[in-house]
């Protein structure tokens, strides 16, 4: 695969919620979930990428955009 690029698409909430939840493995020791380092640096390099796209992150009611995204997200049922 080498240079070869990937491209995944997602919607703002999606992004909002698969950041938030990023940012919590990255701040956790689950070296027994992700055991293999190689696995470390493109989970970085995308939470990066989605930290510099989600102005979200840094703005007075985070927490109550983020709630709403997720239940968005979430499956009926």
């Amino acid at each position: 695969m080498g240079d070869s690029r990937v491209t995944i698409k997602l919607t703002g909430d999606d992004a909002l919620v698969l950041s938030h939840w990023l940012e919590k493995l990255q701040m956790t020791d689950l070296s027994h979930v992700v055991d293999d380092p190689a696995v470390w640096a493109p989970i970085h390099r995308i939470a990066g990428t989605l930290d510099k796209a989600l102005p979200e992150l840094f703005a007075s009611g985070y927490d109550q955009q983020l709630e709403a995204a997720r239940q968005r997200v979430r499956p009926e049922g």
